[in-house]
């Protein structure tokens, strides 16, 4: 048993690499399989004892409004910390947890894994850690901060060094932590950073740095095709995300959700989900690997797969998508092609 009943997650980040489907969204809220990323994210926390999730944002607290709707049937609340001006990660984090007096969870708000959040916990308080990092495993090392272990004991930090000049050491953090209280007091006030001041500045003070290796799926989601793939390892079953389970698929992977009208002779080729209310016309094809969100309409021999489709999007007869994201609200004309990784944003309408 863990005593870890509140969950951080960053959430402040601008998503970019994502734009423009992250002009009016924030990233963590963006459709990702049946519900916002961050929802699937958290709701994953629920069965390991978190009952309460804080959300360090930046400015603007409005666009995380829906996300208690999506987690209240797991008897999880949320808080919404917000930024008046840019904290980076620890910053934030110290914002939010300010008075706080037991663990806390932390995660980042763009990452998908199927790490064992239970293990993670177990094995602070078992090393009695003032902070536990999740780690993986990677090939090439020169695009991430490594992490050195004496055991499971970490004993420094290397950045980006090239692969092969650290033998035995290739983990990296996973971007998932457990925080003992009072860990990020004595920084300086201001923007603050775990990964360049945080964990190097606890380890020159003596505490307790402990990494736990997971192997299995870690994903950033933050790029078009990062998103999409991350997509398929949901809809292959790659990682448990609860709000699938919400929507049983059929032995061919088709999952169909309240009020979805699908035309006789349109075909849909698992594994597919096709929202709350969405209208697929005659003749349309759809799937593998799409995702309709609730109120999309496909026209009549129109072909979507491998592909997010964001709530309402209207796509015309004859059309294809195929490897794109869709935001909400996009309309795309009869025969128009949208393919090979575009992102189109909200209320755009593609033409022919």
């Amino acid at each position: 048993m863990t005593d870890v009943d509140t969950a951080l997650v960053l959430a402040g980040g601008r998503g970019t690499r994502l734009l423009p489907l992250t002009a009016r969204t924030p990233k963590p809220m963006l459709p990702f399989c049946g519900a916002s990323l961050v929802a699937g994210m958290v709701r994953r926390l629920a069965p390991h004892g978190v009952r309460h999730v804080i959300l360090a944002v930046g400015a603007e607290a409005g666009p995380f409004a829906p996300l208690a709707g999506e987690v209240a049937t797991d008897g999880l609340t949320v808080e919404v910390v917000t930024e008046e001006v840019p904290l980076d990660t620890a910053g934030g984090a110290r914002l939010a947890l300010r008075g706080l007096d037991r663990p806390v969870l932390v995660l980042n708000g763009d990452v998908l894994t199927d790490l064992d959040v239970g293990s993670v916990l177990a094995r602070h308080h078992a090393e009695a850690a003032d902070a536990t990092l999740a780690l993986t495993r990677v090939v090439d090392t020169s695009t991430f901060g490594v992490c050195l272990l004496d055991g499971v004991r970490i004993t420094g930090f290397v950045e980006k060094p090239p692969p092969g000049t650290l033998p035995g050491h290739d983990t990296v953090n996973a971007g998932t932590y457990v925080l003992g209280p009072g860990v990020l007091d004595g920084f300086p006030d201001g923007p603050l950073s775990f990964e360049r001041t945080v964990f190097p500045g606890l380890l020159a003070a003596g505490r307790r740095l402990v990494g736990h290796v997971a192997e299995g799926v870690w994903s950033d989601l933050g790029t078009p095709e990062r998103l999409l793939d991350g997509q398929r390892t949901v809809l292959d079953g790659g990682v448990a995300w609860p709000p699938l389970a919400d929507l049983p698929a059929d032995a061919g992977g088709v999952r169909v959700g309240a009020g979805a009208e699908v035309a006789p002779d349109a075909v849909l080729r698992g594994p597919v989900v096709l929202g709350a209310g969405v209208r697929v016309a005659a003749g349309a094809v759809v799937g593998p690997y799409a995702v309709m969100a609730p109120g999309a309409t496909v026209g009549a021999g129109a072909r979507v797969a491998d592909a997010a489709v964001g709530p309402r999007t209207a796509i015309g007869a004859g059309a294809a998508v195929t490897r794109a994201l869709l935001g909400a609200d996009v309309e795309v004309a009869p025969g128009a092609v949208v393919a090979d990784l575009a992102v189109v944003g909200d209320g755009e309408r593609v033409a022919a």
